[in-house]
This record gives structure tokens, sequence and C-alpha cells, in this order.
């Protein structure tokens, strides 16, 4: 059941309008369109896309919240959790984000390095919507401090020249444009996008390829079974191919990935039959992906086995797993908090308290969220210090 949304504005609705024109057009040539190409169209689209327009889209003016628009104990602790791999590399040391949101990650993570004498040579935010830079640029150029902000740079494509340090990817991968898949007669489908009589889009579902198929066949024999007929979920069979192009130039350090999602035996759970799909507009989540274009995040929930799997082939191995609530907590979070709450007023230590429950709580962030580490060329002195004794890798 979809909740009521709230209305969209009259500028809105010009900018969804005119990017549902394009992509009825680009049906009506090429015919039905797969899923996976109407989500990035929707997110991606120059200039009409969701992540490529202008509409405000991280905190209360948004429609979701991150992590890092809490507050700063997120970056703190993750902050923690790098400074081994910093200190392994030395001067040598930089940091990649990937997607910078707001700034507000790189503007805490940027005042934690300097506390921790860590800090990079480079911090890039790899961050494609010329929007977003413009916007992540202001935030910082402001909160930072001049000899800060300088080591900062933006990237629109991923580094070409090896370098080592640090890759941070947090809700990333849940944005990547997913592939959805059916099964019926025992055989894959593709779901595609195509338009009814009256012009609004309709889901439909074609024989799947080469790669669709072979990438859900895999995901049987991993799991030792077959999906049932009428079976639906989501799959990214691109992700090797993505995992090679962001990681590719990392020659030697760790990548750590933050985002929701489950071990592959949850995701494709047998009652999950119709896949981890979720929309979020003025922060209202439904799975309803066909509205709204442009105007509503699209996402899809990760499969963290396929991500370690993407990473081996890329060369990286598995160095842990966990819910980010244990690794949070084994990497500063209690001593961040207390410090933070000292001498402040009962208003700020309710809001800290507030920032706490909403990154630990199962219901909330603590367990929905995981924390995966890959690394490559890395002494285990170079690996975040509280990962051993919280690792569930076993769990993949």
């Amino acid at each position: 059941m979809i909740p009521t949304l709230p209305t969209p504005g009259d500028d809105e609705l010009a900018l969804s309008s005119e990017l549902v024109a394009a992509i009825r057009a680009e049906i009506t040539a090429q015919g039905p369109m797969p899923f996976s190409r109407f989500m990035e169209r929707c997110l991606y689209a120059p200039g009409l896309g969701y992540y490529s327009a202008g509409r405000t889209k991280f905190g209360p003016a948004g429609d979701f919240v991150t992590a890092p628009e809490l507050g700063s104990l997120f970056a703190q602790c993750v902050v923690d959790a790098l400074i081994p791999c910093f200190r392994e590399f030395g001067s040598a040391a930089e940091f990649c984000e990937l997607g910078g949101g707001s700034g507000a990650f790189a503007e805490a993570a940027m005042l934690a390095f300097a506390e921790a004498g860590v800090l990079p040579r480079h911090y890039r935010i790899l961050e494609p919507s010329a929007d977003l830079r413009q916007r992540q640029g202001e935030r910082l150029r402001s909160q930072l401090s001049a000899e800060l902000f300088a080591r900062i740079d933006w990237l629109e494509r991923p580094p070409e020249q090896a370098w080592r340090g640090v890759l941070f990817a947090n809700e990333v991968i849940d944005a990547l444009p997913a592939t959805r898949f059916t099964i019926a007669d025992s055989e894959v489908f593709e779901e595609y996008v195509t338009v009814d009589d009256r012009g609004d889009f309709m889901r439909c579902d074609r024989p799947a390829d080469g790669l669709v198929g072979g990438a859900v066949r895999h995901v049987e024999r991993d799991l030792g079974m077959t999906f049932a007929d009428g079976y639906r979920s989501e799959i990214l069979p691109q992700l090797p191919y993505w995992m090679q192009a962001v990681l590719g130039s990392l020659e030697a350090g760790i990548a750590l990935f933050v985002d929701y999602g489950y071990p592959r035996a949850e995701f494709y759970r047998a009652e999950r039959d119709d896949g981890t799909l979720v929309c979020h507009y003025r922060h209202r989540a439904h799975a309803d992906a066909l509205i709204l274009p442009g105007l509503q995040d699209i996402t899809a929930f990760v499969d963290f086995t396929a991500l370690a799997e993407a990473g081996n082939q890329a060369g990286f191995a598995l160095a842990g797993y966990a819910a980010q609530a244990q690794f949070l907590i084994a990497h500063g979070l209690p001593h961040h908090f207390e410090r933070a709450s000292a001498d402040t007023d009962d208003v700020s230590r309710y809001r800290l308290a507030q920032e706490v429950k909403r990154l630990t709580l199962p219901g909330e962030m603590g367990e929905k969220f995981q924390a995966m580490v890959l690394a490559r060329n890395t002494s285990p002195a170079g690996l975040p210090d509280g990962l051993v004794a919280i690792n569930q890798a076993y769990r993949l």
C-alpha cells in the first residue's frame, strides 16, 4: 500500500513532466526499457534526474536523512577506524569519498582527521552531480579552514592514476541502477518498463539475456536452491565491472562500504518475493518506482555477499563485515558521545542521545545498515582496530 504523498510543486511537476516525456520518447523509439535503464534515467538524467537536478535531497528539508546528516559522531567513528591505514601509508595516504551528499561527512571527517594528526594528502569527492559539487564546495569552503579546504578536490570519474589510502562509500551501492528479475515457468525474465494506452508507465517482463540470467543462476547455485515461479527481486549484474572501475587504481589500502542490506541468504529469502525496492519522497517511503520520475529517490537494498564477491574479483580481500551499530561502537562511539556531551546543556545532550539511537538501534540504522571493509596490499596493522572482534564475515 502506497502512503499518501505530499503534492509536488509546479516547478517540480514541470521538471518531472520533461523527464517523463524523454523516457516515453526513448520507449517509443526503442521499445520497452529495462527497469535498470529507467532507474538510471530517473536518478541521473542530466539536469532532470533526482541526483542531477537542483532539489534538496538530504536532511529534514529533503527526502531522507543519512547518517552524516544526523551529526558528527558517525564521521568521527569512521575516521577512528581508518587511522591505522593512514598511519601505515603516512604522507602518501589519500581519501576518496564516493558521492559526497551534502558535504556533511567531509566536513566532520576533515576536522577529525586534523585532530588525529592523520590528514590525507588529498580528500577527493567523486561526485558526478554538478549541483551537488557546487553545494558541497560552498559548505566546505565556509566551514573549514583554508588549509583544510585546500586538500579537497572533486572528481567526475574514478581516479586513473595509482593511489594509496581509503575509498569510502556511504549509501552508494543502493543507488546503483538495479536490474529487476522474475521467474516464470522456471525461466529467468527481466522486468522492463513500457507505456500503456494512456501513456502511463507500466511494467512488463521479457526473457533475460545471458548476463542477467547467468547472474540469477549464480545466486541460485551459491544458495543451493531455485527461485519459485513468481519470485521477483533485484540483482546487480554490473557490480563486478563497477567495482573494478572504482577500485582498480587503489593499489594499496582499504575500501569501506556502509549501506543498508543483507547477506545473500537473507536478501533472497523466499518470503521476500517482491524484492527490496524502496522509494523516498519527502520522508515518505513506498515501493512504486514508476511515479514522480526525477522527484523521488529509488533504491534497492544491497546483497553484501555480491559486494564481497565483486571486491574479490577486483583484487581485494574481505577484511571484515558487521552491522553498523557494532562497527561504530567498536570504533569509538561511546567515547565520542561522552566527549561531545561534556559541558553541554540538556538540549544538546538530548540531541546527541537521539543521534546515537538513530545510528545504533535495531529499528533505526543500527542493524539495517551494514559495514564492509575490503583490503589490498595492506598489513593487518593497517586495518580498523576493532574489526577482528566484531567480524561477522561467516554470515556471507
